[in-house]
């Protein structure tokens, strides 16, 4: 059975997203229903053969860091990233030009959420890799990328991202490993690094040989200091093993990993603590690592955020398919599981399943509500990607690139921290069977737990989405994004769905005064949390409604389990919203004004 359910996701992707009409680009005018479908196909069977078997072995054996850096996997969990990479998915969305199969984004994302509900840990090597090869792709030189992206759609390479360091998490501008122009070679400017980096994920693995890394760091002025804030920040290649141009083969660098993060989840992918330039390797007979720009010298967070924001919406998809997961298996528990006998016939002989429970029966469908619309928001965001890239009318493309801008820290968060409460809800209907090891729904949570933190944490979004997303925003995102849940509501004017648009107009309106009447950032933004989960809540209630209207239209098997979902989500969901936007309504500035030393 597949991890996501077939018939759903078909749905999502052809009913309502529309997928076959993207075949209409000239980006992807030679493929067709068939060769997606082929496509999906084999996601299912690695899934289902390859990365579900090791889910719970990853999880029990750790990564092991041997004496001399080296970081060895658990059998299962290299063997099914080996068996990926040598089916060739990693080229999905790459560009013909570089040898892939320049499929959708949608589609590369329906086949990534059965891998990542099979196998979060495993699914995250890849998923790390494409963005680091695209990125290489759309900014490196032709030698750069011959050398360190093409590896990674071969699948010899694998690649990571270098971002945060022991005492700097979020505020990059603060980061402090160091660059030192080398000289410039046939491959580009060569520079020499040093410094540490934290929370690296396959920072070292024995998967594939190689490992190339994308590395933040900072230019060092003539005087030795560096350059202060995020202007600074430049961005290198900086590859485990030389390339052989430079007249040392198979040399390492001079990077060591010296430390194994323990995760409460993930735990199949090595978290590392990566020491770059102490002189254990010495390329080139100096101390340094070896790293070539990327870009231009202070282009380095703004190359890095197209990675970033890529991975925000892979987070977010991961999220989602953990909790589908986690919903499947709770479902078939609760219609399997006997106890007790329902309240309005305690006499009956023999005890029900719990599904017939109404507290259980509200969990269930919390769940579905949660991880349906999870997935479909990630789908939804995955094929605006493919339209920024493939539309050629100028127009629609700059409306695809206004509503991924403003939907992204929503697809990064809502999933993760409601899909965060379905697997809480998922534990709950297992009872004590729950919280122990022989069921999967204990490591799913703990695995999801992650999610809100992976990528920038919850908080993080809040500001981008309220800040940079809506009032720092010159593009008119939120104005884009609000006339397109007004069609979908005028739609279900007159309509079965009548009354529940009624609800999101209210739920719209109530966001775009709240907005209008910001007249002090800092303020607003000490609300930017709630705000997120208000918006987001609202941005769900719009992919209720539009999908349970399309399963309405295509006559489809689930439409009436989508029009269940969508009346949940709005009898139990939408009213949240008052409740998160009532503190910032009445202008509470608790948050922003507290004495800390009080807390």
């Amino acid at each position: 059975m597949a991890i996501v359910n077939r018939a759903d996701l078909d749905f999502m992707l052809y009913d309502w997203l529309g997928a076959e009409s993207l075949c209409d680009l000239p980006r992807f005018a030679d493929q067709s229903r068939a060769d997606y479908d082929a496509f999906l196909d084999l996601g299912e069977k690695l899934a289902e053969r390859e990365f579900l078997p090791c889910h719970k072995a990853g999880d029990q054996q750790e990564p092991q860091l041997g004496a001399d850096g080296s970081v060895a996997l658990e059998p299962g969990t290299r063997a099914a990233v080996r068996t990926y990479l040598e089916n060739g998915l990693q080229l999905a969305t790459v560009d013909e030009a570089h040898g892939g199969m320049q499929f959708p984004m949608l589609i590369a994302s329906g086949v990534m959420a059965n891998l990542m509900g099979a196998n979060i840990a495993a699914s995250g090597f890849a998923m790390l890799s494409i963005a680091n090869a695209r990125v290489i792709s759309d900014f490196g030189t032709p030698e750069q990328i011959a050398l360190f992206a093409t590896p990674q759609h071969e699948g010899e390479t694998l690649g990571t991202m270098c971002l945060s360091e022991p005492d700097v998490g979020s505020s990059l501008g603060d980061i402090t490993t160091r660059a030192v122009g080398d000289e410039t070679d046939a491959i580009g400017a060569r520079f020499r690094l040093s410094g540490r980096k934290m929370w690296i994920s396959a920072a070292e693995q024995d998967a594939t040989d190689n490992i190339v890394h994308l590395v933040l760091a900072k230019i060092a002025n003539e005087d030795g200091s560096l350059p202060a804030g995020a202007k600074g920040i430049s961005l290198f290649i900086v590859p485990k093993i030389l390339p052989d141009a430079l007249g040392v083969p198979g040399a390492r660098n001079d990077l060591e990993v010296v430390g194994l993060n323990h995760k409460m989840g993930y735990r199949a992918t090595p978290n590392c603590l990566l020491n770059f330039g102490e002189g254990k390797h010495m390329p080139l007979g100096e101390k340094g690592a070896i790293g070539y720009l990327l870009g231009a010298p202070g282009q380095g967070l703004a190359i890095m955020f197209q990675m970033m924001n890529e991975a925000r919406i892979n987070v977010g998809l991961g999220a989602a398919a953990l909790a589908y997961r986690g919903y499947t298996l709770s479902r078939d528990y609760a219609l399997e599981r006997l106890q007790g006998r329902p309240l309005e016939d305690k006499k009956i002989p023999n005890q029900v399943p719990i599904s017939r429970h109404p507290d259980v029966r509200r969990m269930v469908l919390g769940q579905k509500a949660i991880a349906e619309g999870a997935l479909a928001l990630c789908l939804y965001s995955a094929k605006l990607s493919d339209l920024t890239q493939g539309e050629q009318d100028e127009a629609a493309r700059i409306k695809a690139q206004a509503l991924l801008d403003i939907l992204t820290p929503i697809t990064k968060s809502w999933p993760s921290e409601q899909g965060l409460i379905a697997n809480h809800m998922a534990i709950q209907i297992h009872g004590g069977y729950g919280y122990t090891r022989d069921f999967d729904v204990e490591q799913i949570y703990r695995d999801n737990r992650l999610n809100p933190i992976h990528e920038g944490t919850t908080g993080i979004q809040g500001i981008d989405l309220l800040g940079r997303k809506i009032l720092f925003d010159r593009n008119g995102s939120l104005g884009v994004l609000l006339a397109e849940i007004r069609q979908t509501i005028a739609k279900a004017k007159g309509g079965s769905f009548e009354g529940y648009a009624g609800v999101l107009e209210v739920a719209v309106l109530q966001i775009e005064t709240l907005v209008a009447g910001i007249d002090d950032a800092p303020k607003a933004l000490a609300h930017g949390t709630a705000f997120l989960s208000a918006f987001g809540h609202m941005v769900l209630g719009w992919i209720w409604l539009d999908m349970a209207m399309a399963a309405q239209k295509a006559g489809a098997e689930l439409a009436e389990g989508k029009a269940l979902a969508c009346a949940y989500f709005y009898a139990y969901e939408m009213p949240q919203i008052a409740g998160w936007l009532a503190p910032m309504e009445a202008g509470t500035t608790l948050l922003s004004d507290l004495n800390e030393t009080l807390l």
